[in-house]
């Protein structure tokens, strides 16, 4: 048996449960404070001059919220230094692509926010019917998942448009499983996406993510900030399609970039 003095040190380091859980929340009301206040804040007001006065209003809508982002994930890294980040060079160098990844956790489409200044991607349409955050989707560019009432005629202008953009070194990021992996398994893709890219004669890149929901948990308020984990962003091909092929099919795309990304898990 050890002595009283080391038993007494060994308590003595030790935190309860409570202590821990503190802290995530303390984290978390301050990274939702800078969703908030911070944003009507520091941000907002560019948003409402960018709208007046912006020649490119789409551009400028995208790169302020790209920073807005890269804000976030600064906080982040300050906050939560346990949790370290690993993405390669060769992600943020992504232009004029259909950008297809995995997905596993809400803050998936902000951290490709915060890599891509020019970026477009899908998003849940009755986010578009929302109180000025509807404003700033439309006037950014995104894109509808469904084309019902008004937003058929916006998905078509926006149509119009997004070819050009991806010329001109925007991407457009889609996650096609269409959900949150709660397991880390692949889900089935929808084809939305792969069709865009065709349409757009665009190139393919596949991402890959880990670990982001070890940061903030699918059905969980508070992000998760005494663990240790990696977060890393990997680019797993870049893919050109051979569109004018008589053998071209969508669903071959799909089946290799499925593969990609399943061979990556094993």
């Amino acid at each position: 048996m050890g002595s009283p003095a080391g038993q007494m040190s060994v308590q003595s380091t030790h935190r309860p449960g409570w202590f821990f859980a503190g802290i995530d929340v303390t984290v978390t009301l301050l990274l939702w404070a800078y969703f908030t206040v911070g944003f009507l804040v520091l941000f907002l007001p560019f948003y409402l001059v960018a709208a007046i006065v912006a020649t490119r209003r789409r551009q400028a809508f995208q790169r302020l919220t790209h920073y807005f982002y890269r804000g976030f994930f600064l906080l982040c890294r300050l906050l939560i230094p346990r949790h370290t980040w690993r993405i390669d060079n060769a992600v943020g160098a992504i232009r004029s692509s259909v950008i297809v990844c995995n997905h596993v956790s809400y803050i998936d489409p902000l951290l490709l926010i915060a890599l891509y200044p020019h970026h477009t991607t899908i998003v849940k349409s009755r986010l578009f019917h929302l109180p000025i955050f509807g404003w700033m989707l439309t006037l950014s560019g995104y894109l509808p998942s469904t084309t019902e009432g008004r937003l058929a005629g916006l998905m078509i202008q926006r149509m119009d448009t997004l070819a050009g953009d991806l010329a001109r070194g925007a991407n457009l990021f889609v996650f096609p499983e269409g959900t949150r992996s709660r397991t880390g398994a692949i889900g089935p893709f929808h084809p939305g996406a792969f069709k865009i890219a065709r349409l757009c004669r665009a190139p393919v890149s596949v991402l890959f993510i880990r670990h982001t929901d070890r940061l903030f948990k699918p059905g969980q308020f508070r992000f998760n900030t005494c663990c240790t984990n990696t977060i890393s962003v990997e680019l797993l091909a870049h893919l050109t399609p051979s569109y004018d092929d008589p053998g071209f099919s969508i669903d071959n795309l799909m089946e290799e970039v499925r593969g990609l990304m399943e061979g990556k898990i094993s």
